[in-house]
């Protein structure tokens, strides 16, 4: 009996010698003890517990992404058929890549409801403007992040969503081409842009993240964290710390009276997202990535769709400004108001304009979302064909070339009279401005997002094409 009463002490001692050795309780504990504020005997209750909630799943994201980095292979030659052995055959493969994949999806929602939640209470006002800029740069890299993740799949729907995004992003005045190359590690997407990708996605994003979590962190801590707000009480910057110094004084420690409700959200969080992974499972590949096949129709992850069917939407002349103006914009604004609203009210009751703020986007945004299921983004690339106003009186190989613009889907991403995509250029009178060399040249190396065609057009179709083109003047 009593060498049970000395095992069991062994927890405790250890304990008491590591605190001893590294002074947790001046450090650690300080820090898990921090008061937290009543206000009018109303302690912090559950809508704060979406920061915790969001942190738990980033360190499943860690987690599950450093099980995945053990097992998947960087190069386009290996990379689908790396994933494939995860999801069939790896032990719990299938389990860890739905966790990350469905974990990615939680994160995104997380930190957006999270911001939101700060957004309406006035958590952002006067003295904590600089974790509201921390969580904004946050957002920011989680939605990169999520981004990055999705070439890495190596599918034809990852491969081409990527090559439709760096057309978007070539159209962007005076930085397209240089914010192409960047994205794309050169002129086409290729192996050079999977390694660009797997680099940012599991070195540097994560690592900018870790820097934001622990300053965000230590302002939450160093400045407190934010009252309940109240109608009619607005912050006043000349009285608001001497007021804030007096709830913490009847307040309560975070440790253990207020971190319950953070452990119960955070572990809501986790297993919801496990619970999805092993039931639902990790998400099915299309077929691998194929440069040379350019009949795909790809969709991005369900939290892109709304942006993408803006740009399928609006009429060509405004991509331009759309692709650099509407995020712009977005980030713009967001940096913005701590720097604009640092006092007055705080409750949401009394600012209809911030509820405003967050509904409409909210609203227009599932719309686009719903649309975007169905929206042409990117074209259908079947069952399309050019008028006869443009075929009429062609030598043959201006017909061949007619025909190789259609079977090749040129068709389906540029328009000619009117009929075709727009996600590239109208090619109606493009021999006005173009020369053949120059045409041929970006037919078969491509560029600007534009995938390359040397590998899928013999010379003579790339002649019969090119040859077709010279004819709209």
């Amino acid at each position: 009996m009593s060498r049970l009463r000395g095992i069991a002490k062994i927890p405790g001692q250890v304990a008491s010698w590591l605190g001893e050795r590294f002074e947790l309780e001046d450090t650690v504990m300080a820090v898990l003890r921090h008061p937290v504020p009543r206000e009018l005997e109303r302690p912090i209750g559950w809508w704060y517990v979406l920061g915790s909630a969001t942190l738990a799943i980033f360190v499943m994201q860690v987690v599950t992404g450093v099980g995945l980095a053990m097992t998947y292979v960087p190069a386009p030659n290996s990379a689908y058929d790396s994933l494939q052995f995860i999801s069939h055959d790896a032990t719990l493969g299938a389990v860890v890549r739905g966790m990350h994949y469905f974990g990615a999806g939680a994160m995104v929602i997380l930190v957006l409801a999270h911001m939101t939640q700060v957004y309406l209470f006035g958590a952002f006002k006067f003295p904590r403007e600089a974790n509201w800029l921390t969580g904004s740069l946050l957002l920011l890299a989680t939605l990169a992040m999520a981004f990055t993740g999705q070439l890495l799949r190596w599918d034809q729907d990852a491969f081409w969503a990527v090559v439709v995004a760096a057309e978007q992003a070539a159209r962007a005045p005076l930085i397209g081409e240089w914010l192409t190359r960047l994205i794309v590690a050169g002129n086409n997407v290729g192996g050079a842009t999977l390694t660009r990708f797997y680099a940012t996605h599991v070195f540097l994003i994560p690592a900018a993240i870790l820097g934001l979590v622990g300053m965000h962190l230590y302002l939450v801590v160093k400045r407190g964290i934010s009252e309940p707000p109240v109608a009619g009480l607005p912050v006043d910057r000349r009285s608001y710390r001497a007021r804030y110094a007096q709830m913490l004084r009847r307040g309560i420690p975070f440790w253990p009276d207020s971190a319950w409700r953070d452990a119960v959200a955070a572990m809501i969080a986790v297993v919801a997202v496990a619970l999805l992974a092993a039931i639902i499972g990790a998400p099915g590949l299309s077929k691998p990535a194929d440069p040379t096949n350019v009949v795909a129709d790809p969709r991005p992850d369900w939290y892109f769709l709304g942006y993408f069917a803006i740009l399928a939407l609006i009429p060509p002349a405004t991509e331009a400004i759309v692709i650099v103006g509407l995020p712009l914009f977005a980030f713009t604004f967001l940096f913005l108001v701590p720097l604009l609203w640092p006092d007055g009210e705080r409750h949401w009751s009394r600012r209809p304009a911030a509820i405003a703020a967050v509904a409409l986007p909210l609203i227009a945004y599932a719309s686009l979302t719903v649309a975007g299921v169905e929206s042409p983004w990117v074209p259908k690339l079947e069952g399309g064909t050019l008028p006869p106003s443009v075929t009429q009186g062609l030598d043959d190989a201006a017909r061949r070339g007619a025909d190789l613009f259609v079977s090749k889907a040129c068709f389906a991403c540029h328009g000619i009279e009117s009929s075709g995509g727009r996600r590239g250029p109208d090619l109606s009178h493009v021999a006005s401005r173009t020369a053949r060399d120059q045409i041929t040249a970006r037919i078969a190396t491509g560029g600007g997002g534009m995938p390359a065609f040397a590998g899928s057009l013999a010379p003579s179709e790339l002649d019969d094409l090119v040859t077709f083109l010279l004819t709209r003047k």
